[in-house]
């Protein structure tokens, strides 16, 4: 297999994988009620009162935009980008407070936002032509 197609069917590869992460932190949330849940008793007790529940839905909205973006190969680099923002704000606001590790030596911590931040990084320059 020549290097650009194998270059190229990674890059497929790692957006699906991708896509697959973030239907599985969306859909089952947005089923669940855990939406309602991070917004009216995390967001809105922060001060984001009473738009909690709003940017709650709209945090997974922006998944599912980036779920199709992923998968289409359109928008790339306006759905990474916001995606990053949502990842590094994470770390800031819940994720950060509870060190390194997401298990193992610890709970909840940053280490899957960084990787995810890396990997759309990674989707933006393979991809740099793809607004």
């Amino acid at each position: 297999m020549s290097g650009t197609i194998g270059r190229k069917l990674s890059n497929v590869w790692l957006r699906i994988c991708v896509a697959i992460i973030l239907f599985m932190h969306s859909i089952p949330g947005m089923l669940s009620g855990d939406i309602q849940s991070f917004g009216k008793d995390y967001l809105d007790k922060i001060g984001f009162a009473p738009f909690g529940v709003f940017l709650a839905w709209n945090i997974k909205l922006t998944h599912i935009f980036c779920i199709v973006a992923l998968l289409t190969n359109i928008g790339l680099y306006i759905a990474s980008s916001i995606m990053i923002l949502i990842l590094l704000l994470g770390i800031f606001m819940v994720h950060g407070q509870h060190g390194w590790y997401v298990v193992g030596g610890g709970t909840n911590g940053i280490e899957f936002n960084l990787l995810l931040i890396a990997t759309f990084i990674q989707i933006m320059a393979d991809n740099k032509r793809k607004v």
